[in-house]
């Protein structure tokens, strides 16, 4: 195969992978922060992988706007429809899954920090796995504005992007093979996603 023909097979693919990477992930991650049951850091350290074997210039990049901006939208649009359930008589069933995924000790807790550290709290609450919610609710019940929620959640979203961004990038450095990159980058985030659940069973354990 000659190097010209090798540019003609990788420049398409490539432009493939983008076509479709790019919404994908955007939406994925989106659907993530609404319905917290996908692994969006996951998502974000794979894509993060592929990105760093692709010739394409900017590929990181995008892949830390889109996954950033999809967190954020999905973010406020949780918010505003929790904001709608508070002000509502019968509540509303997003509202009700907000609630069901934050136990009285966790509220509490996020509570009493979001009075004290405010923006910081929600920085914070993106990098924690489960963090979030608790944290959301506590500004729910603080009846924070839409806008003042937007404009802490926006570094939060920025600091969480760019954390699961170098887990994949170092996933991607440390092998040759994307897929192999990706197997490392998932296997981490469930890694460090699963330490503060096992933390918590420890402390209570100590406790008992």
């Amino acid at each position: 195969m000659t190097p010209l023909t090798a540019v003609t097979t990788v420049v398409p693919t490539e432009s493939t992978q983008q076509a479709f990477g790019y919404p994908s992930l955007f939406l994925l991650v989106l659907i993530g922060a609404l319905v917290p049951v996908v692994p969006t850091g996951a998502l974000v350290s794979s894509a993060a992988v592929v990105a760093f074997h692709q010739t394409a210039p900017f590929a990181l990049a995008l892949v830390f706007a889109t996954a950033s901006l999809a967190a954020f939208c999905g973010d406020v649009g949780l918010y505003w429809l929790g904001r709608r359930g508070m002000r509502s008589k019968n509540g509303s069933r997003w509202l009700a899954a907000i609630r069901s995924r934050a136990p009285e000790e966790r509220l509490a807790r996020a509570q009493e920090k979001l009075a004290d550290h405010s923006t910081a709290v929600l920085v914070l609450s993106r990098l924690v796995p489960a963090g979030r919610i608790p944290v959301m609710l506590a500004c729910l019940m603080a009846e924070w504005p839409l806008r003042r929620f937007a404009r802490g959640d926006l570094p939060a979203c920025l600091a969480w992007a760019v954390t699961y961004q170098l887990i994949g990038i170092l996933g991607g450095s440390l092998f040759p093979e994307p897929w192999e990159g990706v197997v490392a980058a998932v296997a981490l985030t469930l890694v460090i996603g699963a330490v503060p659940g096992l933390w918590r069973r420890l402390r209570e354990r100590s406790t008992e």
